[in-house]
């Protein structure tokens, strides 16, 4: 989904996602208990019926912060006998289902919505109408409309947008809000093409995970087709006073008029990006690569929404150091929208693989010494990870259920995804390892796949064919055990050993800041820098660091984020205006949850951190608000003072 300097150590600072796991039996064996295949997050059931084809009509209603139309689904029937197809939503006003032969007139049908799931939604269950024969495919039609709290939705007024005149709304589906806007099997392990007539105000642009058409007239109603089969995490809408600009013959970005020549300088590269990934990968067979920068209100660094990925505006930084974003959502065109997990307890298909091909086109395109410094600090955001995660929720292939209380999403799984590719690189060797990589995207095209099939496809191609280097019991170690496996040799970086000492030795008095010159040093190594700052470490040497850096007033996101951590957790009360100031301006959850919790943490500030979350509440999309009410409820839990004493 996203990777700026290190999505995995954010997250692993506040646990936003946590799972029951089942313990394996072996460690080259899953759980036999359940079926790997099977999607627990999903309603649909997609053994009797499957989409093929969805087609979208729906007008943008701003006023009432809704979409309104018809989703109309193109279904094959696999079982002879079904009678009844199950379909995923929530919190969804269905107005009515027809039924009736693919592309013919339709039939009034009966329905109705199930029992609500907290986490879920409900099941729309719609009943085929008597004497209806379906031939090989049939269609569904659904009349709906959303409704204000749907949690892949967010309406923004004017005055949070860039311009401040015109409302804009955008959508983040994954990992089950798809449902949320559209009623449709909600699980990775339907792909489907899809169509779309969206109409909104005039003068505002409509886009989609599709065929954007850059010069299209404003005149408030757009088509789109997505010919290629995508999961519905990967359905994306947004509408907004958007404008375009070109980067390359194949890419260019969107972008409210007022961020437009800033967006463009920031990702002049993707263009370059994209050649680099087709000579190493395979063919890019999406068309167009595009980017979509969003307001501060976008909860995530980026979503890789085939043709067209979603990007927050935090990565402009202008100097072009957080690009690493832009190659980890590129890279998803292949690792994750190419060749998809099943269900979400193979989500290290996607994020584990993409994040391996990230730190490869890194340091292809900006050398090993950045790539080694972002290696490092995935690293050690996966060692947090292990010291603070329950080890039943740690294995690559971990179970995950709705009745733990939370989404599927777990973020260990990108970093030791990753480092179980490089490890399997360093044990064969590029020579070897890059081919199979690139045969594994040809020979899973356009499927969703679980990791079992995986592994399975691994042995035969490279453990198998290589023997005597690294066995599928080894290899199993790290898909079905916890922690990471003791022969994996960690990455290093020089540049950011050296900040480490420099914090050290300023906390300890021996470094003076007038003779530390951090002018050549990335964000990455500055970040690390801040991070390793010892505790306890005085107010005054705290000052004395803001003061000659500037820490609080940096325009690198990623630099506030690590030092508002630090002032929080070390209630450095003189920085808190500008954090609160942060607060405000990011809606990002990788730069503003761990700093809740830092705060609600520190012993003495958990009520302010709640008075400032309730001021900004209107500013955050519905999954980061949800994500910091869960931050600061674990915080409150985890600073009770038990009743017989501390």
């Amino acid at each position: 989904m996203t990777l700026p300097i290190s999505l995995r150590a954010a997250l692993a600072s506040f646990a936003l996602f946590v799972f029951g796991v089942p313990a394996a039996e072996s460690a080259v064996t899953p759980d036999k208990a359940y079926d790997p295949a099977h999607d627990d997050y999903s309603f649909a059931n997609t053994d009797a019926f499957v989409t093929r084809h969805l087609v979208l009509d729906l007008s943008v209603d701003f006023p009432a912060r809704a979409l309104r139309g018809t989703a109309t689904l193109r279904l094959e029937r696999l079982h002879p006998e079904a009678r009844r197809v199950v379909l995923d939503t929530r919190d969804l006003v269905i107005g009515g289902v027809r039924v009736g032969p693919a592309g013919e007139a339709l039939q009034a049908s009966a329905y109705r919505l199930g029992e609500s799931h907290e986490l879920l939604g409900q099941p729309l269950e719609i009943d085929l109408p008597d004497g209806f024969e379906p031939g090989d495919t049939f269609d569904v039609e659904v009349t709906y409309h959303s409704t204000p709290g749907a949690s892949a939705l967010q309406w923004l007024p004017p005055s949070l947008t860039a311009g401040g005149e015109h409302p804009l709304v955008f959508s983040q589906s994954q990992a089950i809000h798809a449902r949320s806007w559209v009623p449709l099997q909600d699980t990775p392990a339907v792909r489907i093409t899809y169509e779309a007539v969206i109409r909104t105000p005039e003068g505002l642009r409509a886009l989609m995970s599709a065929d954007n058409d850059p010069e299209a007239a404003a005149d408030g109603v757009y088509r789109f087709e997505m010919p290629q089969p995508i999961p519905s995490y990967l359905l994306a809408i947004a509408a907004g006073n958007f404008a375009f600009a070109a980067t390359g013959e194949d890419t260019g970005v969107y972008a409210e008029p007022e961020l437009l020549d800033a967006s463009a300088w920031e990702f002049a590269g993707t263009q370059d990006m994209l050649d680099l990934a087709e000579k190493r990968y395979g063919p890019y067979d999406w068309g167009r690569y595009d980017l979509l920068i969003l307001p501060p209100a976008f909860p995530y660094g980026g979503m890789e929404n085939p043709r067209l990925s979603f990007i927050t505006p935090s990565v402009l930084a202008g100097d072009r150091s957080l690009v690493s974003l832009i190659a980890h959502e590129l890279a998803h065109s292949w690792s994750g929208n190419l060749v998809t997990n099943a269900t979400w307890r193979d989500i290290w298909l996607n994020e584990g693989t993409t994040s391996y091909l990230t730190a490869r086109l890194m340091e292809a395109l900006y050398g090993k010494a950045r790539a080694d410094e972002e290696r490092v600090l995935d690293w050690n955001g996966l060692l947090a990870d292990v010291d603070s995660v329950p080890e039943r929720f740690q294995p690559l292939a971990a179970k995950v259920l709705p009745s733990d209380g939370e989404g599927p999403q777990q973020s260990m799984y990108y970093a030791k995804g990753q480092f179980f590719l490089e490890h399997l690189e360093h044990q064969f060797g590029r020579e070897r390892f890059d081919p199979f990589i690139a045969a594994y995207f040809e020979a899973f095209s356009w499927q969703s796949i679980t990791t079992e099939t995986f592994l399975e496809y691994l042995d035969e191609n490279l453990l198998s064919r290589y023997p005597g280097i690294y066995t599928r019991e080894q290899a199993g170690e790290w898909l079905y055990q916890p922690g990471v496996p003791a022969d994996f040799r960690p990455p290093t970086s020089r540049t950011l050993q050296a900040a480490a000492a420099a914090a050290r030795g300023f906390g300890a008095g021996r470094v003076d800041l007038d003779h530390l010159d951090i002018s050549g040093w990335s964000p990455h190594t500055t970040v690390n820098f801040i991070n390793e700052l010892p505790a306890p470490l005085p107010a005054e040497k705290l000052a004395a660091a803001d003061e000659q850096f500037g820490f609080s007033a940096s325009r690198n996101a990623e630099i506030t984020r690590a030092w508002f951590i630090q002032v929080a957790k070390r209630r450095y009360l003189p920085a808190y205006p500008a954090m609160e100031e942060h607060l405000a301006r990011f809606g990002r959850m990788k730069l503003i949850v761990p700093v809740y919790q830092a705060l609600a943490e520190n012993g003495q500030d958990a009520e302010l951190a709640r008075e400032l979350f309730e001021e900004r509440r209107d500013r955050y999309h519905p999954i980061a608000v949800s994500a910091i009410e869960n931050a600061l409820d674990g915080a409150a839990q985890k600073t009770q003072i038990p009743e017989d004493g501390p």
